[in-house]
């Protein structure tokens, strides 16, 4: 189940220089996958003016999906499966262009009208495109690999694009009986020649919008069976002829992206000197699993201070959370005084990526060991799941330390909006009786109009036992939190009904760092609004 000639959680690269500094490779894939696509960056640059939710008028078609039997596939991929479980992978190798052209997932023989698909680059999903008529195209999602579920995650390349022209799409196999779709959220566009000629970068799109229920017919081993599934269907205009664009479920944040980021932050002397970089461990395809130190040069102090542990994206599909993590980056490296207090107060232990393998290849929730890393804590096996092993390790080592204060795991949600937190209760433990309410209250007054109190939840349910947040709290951390922030946007005053932008994850980081500090700052002001934080929990 590991990268041949690698065994995860085996290293101990740092980032002080010398052979031991951590070298920011092209990702490795399942040696099964195909990549074709040229390397590319998307511009981050969001909206200036705030996107509003989809209105439904009521007169949304929703054709039935057709298939083959109406429709003509001009793409189809689905990886070069050897076995039912992830055995070797590979470095990143990008087939020759010409080969590309021959490849029989996208045909060559389709009229000059007909657009023309690609999704086997970096966190690309599609299996199949159809072009059933006309302007209109049936898409299918790819399972995670090696299971046979979790559609949920697109995003995929398109070419051949025409101007002033109508265009319908139906993604037709979600899983989810209800999504926010059904509440106005909009897939996400963006175009090469726009970004070029005018740097716009993703915008929401999709007009006569609509998500329902349907039965799909498939060949599972030789034999047709019906599911039941769900169809995004929306129709969009193309802003210039000719042009490349790509659409997705959620802003894009891939692996080469955070190496990206890491690679600038490295590279700034100031923010070098105080974070410190190194690969926690190895994913089973032998991805480097990053872990950050951001606190004060002090060594003397560095040994008393308490510590945050933050982590990020074991969910592939669910990017917000790269974006939230990339301002909390952004805000604790800065010159900000705020930042800087910080700083001097905690240790900062962050994994901004937990599962790079499933962003890699696209997934929408698991790892290559086909399952859900979120549901491993309490029984971990190192080599199965080498992040969260070595995570659960580096807790116990700084409680055994100076303690933890905090501990949050950055998450996305697609079927609530606002960004809100998921707790655990500690109502059998007198001293520490609704204490776990205090840091999200606070967070709602820092962060308005964009995290909301009354949508967090501390109950622990038992399908839950196994997350990190669970686990952590068991541990001993009073404040082991899940934070989730909305696929689609805000409910709330001035924010209702508008889409969430690149900025507003961002921001949301930065609010959840201010408030450690007016969580913790002894000030008398401070804590005359943490009494007043105690005092509301213990009302309700």
């Amino acid at each position: 189940m590991t990268s041949r000639g690698l065994r995860p959680g085996r290293t101990r690269e740092t980032a002080s220089g010398g052979r031991d500094a951590p070298k920011y490779l092209p990702p490795r894939w399942p040696s099964e996958c195909q990549v074709v696509c040229e390397a590319f960056r998307h511009l981050s640059e969001s909206p200036s003016e705030r996107e509003q939710y989809y209105v439904a008028k009521g007169d949304e078609p929703t054709p039935p999906p057709v298939g083959h039997e109406l429709g003509r596939v001009v793409f189809q991929y689905r990886p070069d499966e050897t076995s039912r479980a992830f055995s070797r992978s590979c470095p990143e190798r990008l087939l020759d262009p010409s080969a590309a052209e021959d490849d029989p997932s996208s045909p060559a023989d389709e009229p000059d009208s007909v657009l023309q698909f690609e999704s086997r680059f970096e966190s690309g999903n599609l299996q199949e495109a159809v072009h059933v008529s006309g302007n209109y195209y049936e898409l299918r999602m790819r399972n995670d690999l090696y299971t046979e579920r979790h559609t949920q995650w697109f995003y995929f390349r398109i070419r051949n694009t025409r101007a002033g022209e109508l265009y319908r799409f139906s993604v037709t196999n979600f899983s989810r009986c209800w999504t926010l779709y059904t509440s106005g959220q909009q897939p996400l566009m963006y175009s090469v020649a726009a970004a070029q000629r005018t740097g716009t970068g993703w915008r929401r799109v999709g007009d006569q919008l609509a998500y329902y229920p349907c039965q799909i017919t498939r060949s599972v081993d030789g034999q047709e069976t019906t599911e039941q599934s769900y169809v995004l269907s929306f129709t969009l205009e193309f802003p210039y002829d000719n042009d490349t664009v790509f659409l997705a479920s959620g802003l894009p944040y891939t692996f080469s992206a955070l190496q990206d980021h890491l690679r600038q932050m490295q590279s700034d002397p100031y923010i070098s000197s105080i974070c410190h970089q190194r690969v926690l461990c190895r994913s089973l395809a032998g991805n480097p699993v990053f872990l950050l130190t951001i606190t004060s040069p002090d060594p003397p102090a560095t040994k008393s201070r308490r510590a945050v542990v933050l982590t990020a994206r074991i969910h592939p599909a669910e990017t917000q959370a790269s974006w939230m993590m990339r301002g909390i980056l952004s805000f604790l490296t800065s010159r900000n005084r705020v930042a800087e207090l910080l700083r001097q107060r905690f240790v900062f232990k962050i994994v901004p990526m937990l599962n790079p393998d499933g962003v890699i290849v696209g997934n929408s929730r698991c790892s290559l060991a086909g399952r859900d890393m979120n549901r491993q804590f309490k029984h971990t096996h190192r080599d199965l799941y080498p992040a969260v092993w070595h995570v659960k390790l580096l807790v116990r080592r700084l409680m055994e330390e100076a303690g933890v204060t905090v501990y949050c795991d950055f998450h996305g949600h697609s079927r609530r909006q606002n960004a809100f937190i998921y707790g655990c209760e500690n109502r059998r433990n007198s001293s520490r009786y609704l204490t776990e309410k205090v840091f999200p209250f606070l967070l709602d007054r820092v962060a308005k109009n964009l995290f909301d109190f009354d949508s967090c939840q501390f109950s622990v349910h038992k399908s839950k036992e196994g997350t990190g947040r669970v686990v952590m709290w068991s541990m001993g951390i009073t404040n082991a939190y899940t934070l989730e922030a909305s696929s689609a946007g805000s409910s709330l005053r001035a924010r209702a009904g508008t889409h969430y932008r690149a900025h507003d994850y961002e921001l949301i980081g930065q609010r959840f760092c201010e408030t450690l500090l007016d969580y913790v700052d002894t000030s008398p002001v401070k804590t005359r609004r943490v009494s007043r934080a105690r005092s509301v929990s213990v009302s309700e």
